[in-house]
């Protein structure tokens, strides 16, 4: 019977220990692959802001555009681009990233619908190959976000579920936000690529 009183206590601090182990093993590689689907999204938005730059040039180049409608591009890029920097040290949101994309995707839209205009920019091959490249690149940022919201929701499921819920809060695991429509967002006006 003294062996039976101490051994119980043991198994209970042995599971426990396992319990906490294998939940804050859990939570740490969800949370890596949380941080590696954001990383896919960030470089799907780097790859549509590498893009702008060139097509705004090419633009100025072929079409005596407005200046405003170009200024407004450019700082709406740098716009995002810091917005989603903040986000992946932590020190931004993802509302505040997706207002600054609409803002961004506004802009571009209304330089794009430009091409209707200016029939020497709707004929002009880089043009039309730099909207392609945007169009393919819109598909990627979709699909990247609809991965990251995957993986944030398993995540998500994780911190709250018991035994994970009471171990993420004593190890500091907080859930992570879901890329979500942005207020404003369903009065966006329609990419036009002219062809």
């Amino acid at each position: 019977m003294k062996h039976l009183a101490w051994i119980i206590p043991l198994a209970l601090v042995v599971f426990t220990g396992l319990s906490a182990v294998g939940s804050y093993n859990g939570l740490i590689s969800l949370e890596e692959e949380v941080d590696a689907q954001w990383a896919n999204v960030e470089t799907q938005y780097q790859r549509r802001f590498d893009l702008i730059p060139n097509l705004v040039a090419t633009v100025q180049g072929v079409a005596d555009f407005e200046k405003e409608t170009l200024t407004a591009v450019t700082e709406a890029r740098a716009s995002a681009f810091n917005a989603m920097q903040a986000v992946g040290k932590g020190t931004g949101s993802l509302a505040d990233f997706q207002q600054s994309n609409m803002v961004l995707g506004r802009a571009m839209n209304g330089m794009l619908g430009y091409s209707e205009r200016y029939p020497e920019l709707k004929a002009n091959q880089n043009f039309s190959d730099l909207q392609a490249q945007l169009e393919g690149t819109e598909n990627r940022i979709s699909v990247a976000r609809k991965k990251f919201n995957d993986t944030v929701k398993e995540y998500n499921g994780k911190v709250r579920r018991f035994p994970g819920a009471l171990w993420a809060g004593m190890f500091g695991f907080d859930q992570h936000d879901y890329f979500e429509s942005v207020e404003g967002s369903e009065a966006a006006p329609a990419v036009s690529f002219g062809s």
